[in-house]
């Protein structure tokens, strides 16, 4: 029977799964409860009020009032716990926790390209120790993709020019299916790819096996480099533009009076579009990086950032 069972859906392979599904059971359970009472009344109302059955079919004169609202209420108490519940599950997979490693996830036709802090590289792979919280900040190069695994429970959509994360804790080993679950052009049946969880010891042994290149963040602070940043972004600069040591996860004011935090999206934000939030005290100078910079370099540029310093970046969040 589990094997029966497991054939028809995906095993429970995250700290998020259990959550979702006793949702799903939850209103299979409600939906099949309600069709059942529907058909079994309809069924009897069809028998005992059949053609030529002999019983009183006069309209009864009673008030229905009380019935009405009994069977308004009734649903409506159910569905709005299923609302706050939902609600709850929903919230705790849009915040990842403090110790969450934090891995690059770009998607292109028709590939999924993975960055570990410390530079690794994967192309539709990914591995993780078990019970080790990951989060995946992810951009598209092209068009809309969708990262989803089954397994995890987990499915976001990955959009062009802005930052989309999800999160997940594996809570068993084993090879777990990578899907884009959104039709991305002609060959997006192909762009699949699975997720390793190995117990730690194993994990180590594979880090072992792999060449170990610059980290994410050296990465990102050549690139900043070479880009010409620190001629502008430092102390004795001629150039009048803001510092950015430890400027991720704080707030920012900006010309129109407004705040915001500087998180993965604004500083992405400041790089391919400098005039949408201009910081407060400095002029529209910078010149855009748009169609010059690929998003593996963006996201170094940013991992480069956020080791500079930082301030709770999991928890913090735009007011756009």
């Amino acid at each position: 029977m589990r094997t029966f069972f497991n054939s028809l859906f995906p095993s429970s392979a995250s700290n998020l799964a259990p959550k979702v599904d006793h949702i799903y059971f939850a209103l299979l359970a409600l939906c099949g409860a309600v069709a059942f009472l529907v058909c079994v009344v309809a069924l009897y109302f069809c028998i005992r009020y059949r053609r030529g059955a002999k019983v009183d079919r006069t309209p009864p004169k009673t008030s229905e009032i009380p019935f009405e609202v009994t069977w308004t209420a009734i649903p409506f108490v159910i569905f709005l716990g299923l609302f706050f519940w939902a609600a709850e599950v929903f919230f705790g997979m849009s915040r990842p926790p403090a110790n969450a490693t934090d891995i690059y996830v770009v998607g292109k036709q028709w590939m999924w390209k993975v960055q570990h802090p410390d530079g690794r590289r994967e192309i539709n792979e990914l591995h993780v120790p078990v019970g080790q919280p990951v989060r995946l900040i992810m951009s598209s190069q092209d068009v809309i993709h969708d990262f989803f695994v089954p397994a995890f429970r987990n499915k976001q959509d990955v959009v062009p020019g802005r930052y989309t994360m999800e999160w997940f804790t594996p809570t068993k080993t084993g090879r777990f299916h990578l899907f884009c679950s959104q039709y991305c052009g002609t060959d997006h049946s192909l762009m699949v790819g699975g997720i390793d969880v190995m117990e730690p010891a194993d994990y180590a042994r594979w880090l072992a096996q792999q060449p170990a290149p610059n980290s994410l963040a050296a990465e990102g602070e050549r690139a900043f480099h070479m880009r010409g940043c620190s001629g502008c972004h430092s102390l004795n600069s001629t150039i009048h533009a803001p510092l950015l040591d430890g400027i991720y996860g704080k707030r920012v004011p900006l010309s129109d009076g407004t705040f915001v935090t500087a998180d993965e999206q604004y500083i992405r934000d400041s790089i391919l579009l400098p005039n949408k939030q201009i910081a407060a005290g400095f002029a529209p100078v910078m010149p855009t990086y748009q169609g010059q910079i690929s998003e593996e370099e963006l996201n170094a540029i940013i991992a480069y950032l956020k080791s500079l310093g930082a301030a709770e970046p999991n928890s913090v969040r735009s007011e756009r």
